[in-house]
C-alpha cells in the first residue's frame, strides 16, 4: 500500500472556514452523522452537530501534524496520568481553529446561540483534582509550543458523582457523562489489548528439561483505545490523548 500511486498522491481534503461552509457542514452533520432534522433535533442534537463540523477542522490539522511528525521521524514526549481534567472542549476547539466567530455568526443566522449549544456539553469525567487539571495544561502546552506529544490515561465510564436531594437528603449518583456519546473521541479498535488480572502461576517442564512458567485462570479485560485531538493555540498543531476503555 505504501509503495501505491494512490498514496503517495493521497492528500488531505480541507473544508473550509467560511460561515456558509460551517452552515452547510452544521446541516449535514445533522441529517446524516445524527439522523435529525430541524423538527426532530434536541438542543444537544444541534451541539453535536457544531461539535462535529469543528472537529473535522481538528482532524484535517491532526493527520497533516501526524504525517509530518511521520515524515520527519521527531522525537515524542509521552504523558501518562490517572486523569484529566480537560474540561468542555467546544469553545476552546473553536478559539484554536480560528473559527470562533465564523462558527457565532453561522449560529445566529440559523436562529441559534452558540453559548447556549455550549451549555449542552458535559465535562469530560476524567478527574477532579489539581493534579488533573494539570495534566490537561500540560497537554494544551505541549501543543501549542508544537512540541510532539502523546497523553495516555484511562476512559472512565463515570465521572465522580451527580448530586441530588430526595426526601430532604443528599443522594449521590454516578456520573454517566458519556451517555450521550463523545463526539470528540475516536474509538481505535484495532488498538486493542488484553490486560490479566489475579490467577496462578504454572510451570511446565518442558521435554528439553527448560521450565516454562504461565499466567492462568486469569481475570481478562480488554483495553480499547479511544483518541482524542488536542488543538494548540495560535499555530496548526494537533497532539493526541489516547485513553483506553475497559471491555470485559
Amino acid at each position: 500500500m505504501k509503495d501505491s500511486t494512490l498514496f503517495k498522491k493521497w492528500g488531505i481534503f480541507h473544508k473550509s472556514l467560511d460561515k456558509r461552509a460551517i452552515q452547510y457542514n452544521f446541516a449535514n452533520h445533522l441529517e446524516y452523522s445524527l439522523s435529525k432534522d430541524k423538527y426532530t433535533a434536541t438542543p444537544r442534537d444541534l451541539y453535536h452537530s457544531l461539535a462535529l463540523t469543528a472537529r473535522d477542522h481538528l482532524i484535517e490539522q491532526w493527520i497533516r501534524t501526524q504525517q509530518m511528525y511521520y515524515d520527519n521521524d521527531v522525537k515524542r514526549v509521552y504523558y501518562l496520568s490517572a486523569e484529566y481534567l480537560m474540561g468542555r472542549a467546544l469553545i476552546n476547539n473553536l478559539i484554536n481553529l480560528e473559527m470562533y466567530e465564523e462558527a457565532r455568526e453561522a449560529m445566529k443566522e440559523l436562529n441559534l446561540d452558540l453559548i447556549e449549544l455550549a451549555e449542552q456539553e458535559p465535562d469530560a469525567g476524567l478527574g477532579n483534582g489539581g493534579l488533573g487539571r494539570l495534566a490537561a495544561c500540560f497537554l494544551d502546552s505541549l501543543a501549542a509550543l508544537e512540541i510532539p506529544s502523546h497523553g495516555y490515561g484511562i476512559r472512565y465510564e463515570f465521572g465522580i458523582f451527580e448530586q441530588t436531594i430526595r426526601n430532604l437528603g443528599q443522594v449521590e449518583l454516578p456520573d454517566a457523562w458519556l451517555k450521550f456519546g463523545n463526539p470528540w473521541e475516536i474509538e481505535r479498535p484495532e488498538y486493542s489489548f488484553t490486560v490479566h488480572f489475579n490467577g496462578r502461576t504454572q510451570d511446565t517442564v518442558w521435554p528439553d528439561g527448560r521450565l516454562k512458567t504461565e499466567w492462568v485462570d486469569t481475570n481478562d479485560v480488554i483495553g480499547i483505545a479511544y483518541d482524542t485531538p488536542i488543538a494548540g493555540c495560535d499555530n496548526y498543531t494537533v497532539n493526541t490523548l489516547r485513553l483506553w476503555s475497559s471491555r470485559a
